[in-house]
């Protein structure tokens, strides 16, 4: 009866084979391809580290300024820029400019990455239920999949550093933008398509001139979501090398330095708040637009 008790499974030493015949062929895989890998990502790592000296070097006025135009024209409401100021006024008056601009430099590249990788796969998907059942299940496991487990295989091509833990970061990201990108232009009303079809407008000029710009609003939503969670990526990319907000908090843990923690969390709350604000401010813009335009 030690069967009922006791799920069957496979034999010790089966089981220990089979993970180092795994282990083993990645590793073997690795070694071979690794420079070839490490050298395909190398100009991400220039964009990301132009981005940083910018974010870094250009003088804290300039970079105010740039994110106080983005924000009003954005949301055209002051409410909104003067809450950017006043966060922006706190983070640098406690010490974590720095460390902020790092972050946001790395969040403002996975979210082009992801822009520009997942709106392409989106449409696809919108344009094919073959692909959409196929690539539905990957985005599953991606979102389900707790963020520490993306640090080992990319840690394991790539090493420790900047690109291994914007890869990650992408990977966590990205489900929502091509998600929210399939769903837009699959609800894009019936009869739109009916009228452009009778204009004589090819699939191209469908997708461009119709499709994209009525699923506007529901993309930007996806959009959100991906800065969103690359932000709460950040903490677990420190781990990696990661620069920014996210390794002082990792310090705070191991050190129980409870203000640093509380200080730089704070931080990052008020950053999500700026690009959650501004980003849903602009999508309600794009909807209002959409319903005056089609009202």
């Amino acid at each position: 009866m030690e069967w009922f008790y006791k799920f069957p499974h496979m034999n010790d030493d089966s089981l220990r084979d089979l993970k180092k015949a795994i282990d083993e062929g990645f590793r073997t895989f690795t070694r071979t391809y690794g420079d070839a890998i490490e050298s395909f990502f190398s100009p991400l790592q220039y964009f990301l580290m132009q981005a940083e000296r910018f974010m870094t070097q250009t003088p804290w006025p300039i970079i105010t300024l740039i994110i106080l135009a983005i924000a009003w024209f954005a949301s055209r409401s002051w409410k909104v820029v003067l809450a950017c100021l006043v966060t922006l006024m706190a983070i640098g008056y406690f010490g974590m400019w720095d460390d902020t601009m790092r972050t946001i430099s790395m969040i403002f590249v996975a979210t082009v990455l992801s822009i520009v990788i997942g709106i392409p796969i989106g449409i696809l998907m919108s344009l094919n239920d073959r692909l959409q059942r196929t690539v539905n299940p990957l985005l599953d496991v991606m979102q389900t999949m707790p963020s520490f487990v993306y640090l080992i295989p990319v840690v394991m091509l790539l090493g420790i550093g900047r690109v291994p833990g914007l890869i990650a970061v992408v990977i966590y990201a990205i489900p929502p933008i091509i998600r929210l990108t399939n769903l837009g232009i699959r609800l894009v009303d019936k009869d739109v398509l009916e009228a452009a079809d009778a204009f004589g407008s090819s699939g191209w000029q469908k997708l461009k001139n119709v499709q994209l710009p009525l699923a506007l609003p529901t993309i930007m939503a996806g959009i959100n979501q991906t800065i969103m969670m690359a932000l709460a990526m950040v903490v677990v990319a420190s781990m990696i090398g990661v620069q920014g907000l996210g390794q002082p908090v990792l310090k705070a843990i191991a050190n129980q330095y409870f203000t640093l923690g509380i200080f730089n969390g704070l931080a990052i709350v008020g950053i999500a708040v700026i690009f959650d604000r501004v980003s849903q401010a602009y999508g309600r813009r794009l909807q209002k637009h959409r319903e005056t335009v089609h009202g």
